[in-house]
């Protein structure tokens, strides 16, 4: 039996199909019915016997396979082709059909895997708050099939988010969600390759006007603060404290006189820092341009010193030596428990662009000092501007902060080509 060829139609049964031996020189065998055109049996090389039909549906030929033989007998697998050839006589097309119900039924669990798949540049940070958007504030959800999340679903969860765990989070929630199903729009399509998702549900927010207005955080440590912050700093880095105190206090200067973000400041690895060129290097930042920042001299002694004590391959390690520094929201809520000034990391990076431009530092220094990405201007594609010429301004920010905190008389800036010569 094992020698039939595609031309050779027998009439399929229980023994003729239990003999047919495996195919040795081709990845599969057709064996087809006499009694029934376009019903067939097919055997891979690996053994597995398949029911099938065959048949020319909108001018192409389809193969639809009916089941496996053993779960299914040879007369089940015949009855079933009947059925489903008949259903192709009256001008239904059964592949296209498979495929409207399996697009259809995809879950919004399946969407946001398949989401993270495709949007490989994605990174690690974007992923976590994804991630946790969705399974903390739509678990309910994500075994529901994309096609049933409805306009009411959208407006009456979003508000129920916002009254339970604050506005901007409920904003945020549904911003992934709709990015996940945007993706799904032009992801999943019917047989007919008919978008299944016709519009994304919620833009609903758009029509209702039901977005909450966030306004923009602005604080920022004032000049008349910077003393007693300072000083409140240094006391978590007396010799009596904990070694990750005194990280935290050195991360927390180190922020303050970069202007850093937080997370890059917190992942800064010592191979990405020159302390002889006294510059650092940020290979992937928040905007994705690869960024060279001259170091002041603050900055620098911040480094040397934890150099002498680095435990792993970051600048400011986690208390327990195997990783990089999380927001200290403890020490930071000691220092404001004694000084009264409330802030947060960004409050400092927000503090240092506050002093740079009241320096008159121009627009377009200050957005190369920080990493802002630069408009589209024309002319600015004209302007090359490198570590160098942010040398100046990053230690005029420095000795303003010094001469606020405190601190030694501001240092005189002594041009790369000096020092290496």
């Amino acid at each position: 039996m094992s020698t039939f060829e595609i031309n050779q139609p027998v009439k399929l049964t229980k023994k003729r199909v239990d003999a047919v031996a495996p195919p040795l020189n081709k990845s599969q065998l057709f064996i087809r019915d006499a009694d029934l055109p376009g019903f067939a049996l097919r055997v891979t090389q690996k053994g597995t016997k398949s029911f099938i039909i065959e048949k020319r549906i909108n001018g192409k030929v389809r193969r639809i396979t009916l089941g496996k033989f053993g779960p299914l007998t040879v007369e089940q697998a015949r009855r079933k082709a009947q059925m489903e050839l008949a259903q192709i006589a009256m001008g239904n097309d059964p592949i296209a059909e498979k495929r409207t119900r399996e697009a259809k039924a995809v879950t919004l669990r399946q969407c946001f895997d398949d989401f993270l798949k495709a949007r490989k540049n994605l990174k690690p940070k974007t992923i976590n708050d994804y991630t946790r958007h969705l399974e903390n504030n739509l678990a309910s959800w994500l075994k529901k099939p994309i096609t049933d999340i409805t306009l009411n679903m959208i407006s009456r969860r979003h508000r129920e988010i916002g009254e339970k765990n604050g506005k901007a989070q409920a904003n945020a929630v549904f911003r992934t969600l709709k990015s996940v199903l945007n993706f799904a729009r032009f992801e999943y399509l019917d047989g007919n390759e008919q978008l299944v998702l016709s519009s994304n549900p919620v833009d609903y927010l758009n029509h209702t006007r039901a977005w909450y207005k966030i306004k923009r955080r602005q604080t920022f440590i004032k000049p008349h603060q910077l003393a007693a912050w300072y000083q409140a700093v240094q006391t978590i880095k007396a010799p009596d404290k904990l070694t990750s105190c005194h990280v935290i206090a050195d991360f927390l200067v180190f922020v303050l006189f970069t202007g850093l973000r937080h997370s890059e400041a917190a992942r800064l690895r010592w191979e990405h820092v020159d302390m002889q060129d006294r510059t650092l290097f940020l290979p992937d930042p928040k905007n994705g341009e690869p960024f060279t920042l001259p170091l002041n001299d603050v900055a620098l002694g911040v480094l040397a010193e934890r150099r002498l004590l680095s435990v792993n391959e970051y600048v400011f390690p986690n208390r327990d030596g195997d990783g990089y520094l999380i927001e200290p929201r403890r020490q930071m809520r000691l220092i404001t428990e004694a000084t009264g000034i409330e802030f947060s990391v960004h409050d400092l990076r927000r503090t240092f662009i506050t002093i740079a431009e009241s320096l008159d530092t121009s627009p377009y220094t200050l957005k190369r000092m920080v990493n802002h990405k630069v408009s589209s201007d024309v002319t600015d594609g004209y302007i090359i501007s490198g570590a160098e010429r942010l040398r100046a301004p990053m230690q005029q920010v420095a000795d303003y902060l010094k001469e606020q905190i405190g601190l030694a008389t501001p240092a005189k800036v002594i041009p790369i080509s000096s020092r290496k010569g």
